[in-house]
C-alpha cells in the first residue's frame, strides 16, 4: 500500500480491535485477518479441533471481531476486512478494493466537508 502512495497508521491502539491499517482522515480501517485465528470457514473444519481451548479461543476471536467491527461502524468508520488467503492469492485485487473504498470515502468527505 505504501508503494502506491497510500499513507496510513498501523495497529492504532485507541480504536476497537487495533486495526491493521488506519486511514484516520478518511475514517477507514482495514483488518487483515488470519484464516485460522479469525475463523475463516470455521464450520467446515472446526470438527478437527478439540472442543477445548482452541475451539473456544477461535470462537471468542470471531465474536470479539464482530463486536469491534460494530463499534467502529457506530463511530462512523468504514471497516474493510481482508482474509489472509486473499492477500496471499490476489494481493493486487485486494489493494484495488481498498483503493476504491478510500476513493469513495474521500469523495464522501469532500462533499460533506
Amino acid at each position: 500500500m505504501h508503494r502506491v502512495g497510500l499513507r496510513y497508521r498501523k495497529h492504532v491502539k485507541d480504536l476497537p480491535g487495533k486495526p491493521d491499517f488506519v486511514f484516520r482522515r478518511l475514517k477507514v480501517v482495514v483488518f487483515v485477518d488470519g484464516d485460522f485465528w479469525h475463523g475463516y470457514k470455521l464450520s467446515e473444519w472446526e470438527h478437527k479441533l478439540s472442543r477445548g481451548y482452541w475451539h473456544e479461543k477461535i470462537k471468542r476471536n470471531v465474536e470479539r471481531d464482530r463486536i469491534n467491527r460494530k463499534a467502529l461502524r457506530v463511530a462512523g468508520w468504514k471497516v474493510i476486512r481482508v482474509w489472509e488467503h486473499q492477500m496471499q492469492q490476489r494481493p493486487d485485487q485486494r489493494l484495488a478494493g481498498i483503493q476504491r473504498a478510500l476513493a469513495k470515502s474521500k469523495a464522501r468527505t469532500s462533499i460533506s466537508g
